[in-house]
């Protein structure tokens, strides 16, 4: 009894670490990821810009509202020294949709994390979640794009607020916000 009280300890330890989100301060993780025509980025080579990691999926509709202001984040900043990352975690939506569904909506690659490995690092729980790196690598901001899905009841653009912010080398008002949207379709690890 004592051993399997141990064990259920350990993996409820082990599932509770899986589930930390990263927060403000934190090192960035280090990975790579392929997008859907197999061109990897490393996160390590975005050091020295502002980087936006967002995580967005094809088949929630929260996410999918979201669609035109990610586009317009990404035209927007894009020249400001902002680099985003969007990825895709969903285990549910296979790659090739992925592509069809950036293409259709973005002006930029979506990255497939096949394996939530990504997703896990940084404890990402639902479409859209942002996380908000400076140029050393340290985490500024977490949480949603905005106060709401409907975009003509925003009142609070926080995700720019944190970016502008950062461009203009001050800290960011809001450091955490709570993300909204669908949850993550994680695979089903085996041990």
């Amino acid at each position: 009894m004592k051993h399997l009280l141990t064990g259920g300890l350990l993996l409820l330890g082990a599932s509770l670490a899986f589930a930390q989100t990263l927060q403000p301060g934190a090192k960035a993780p280090s990975f790579t990821l392929r997008d859907v025509s197999g061109n990897p980025v490393d996160f390590k080579s975005l050091k020295g810009d502002i980087t936006v990691v967002t995580f967005v999926a094809t088949k929630c509709p929260i996410s999918n509202d979201y669609n035109p202001r990610m586009d317009a984040l990404y035209k927007d900043y894009k020249g400001k020294g902002v680099k985003f990352v969007f990825i895709n975690s969903n285990s549910t939506e296979p790659a090739a949709e992925v592509a069809e569904h950036a293409k259709a909506n973005f002006s930029f690659s979506v990255y497939k994390d096949p394996d939530n490995v990504v997703a896990d690092m940084f404890g990402a729980q639902v479409t859209p979640e942002v996380f908000v790196f400076d140029k050393d690598g340290i985490l500024r901001y977490h949480g949603s794009i905005d106060d709401s899905r409907n975009e003509s009841k925003v009142t609070s653009k926080t995700l720019r607020s944190a970016l502008d912010a950062m461009i203009a080398g001050s800290p960011v008002p809001t450091a955490q916000t709570k993300a909204f949207g669908c949850t993550i379709k994680r695979s089903k690890k085996t041990t």
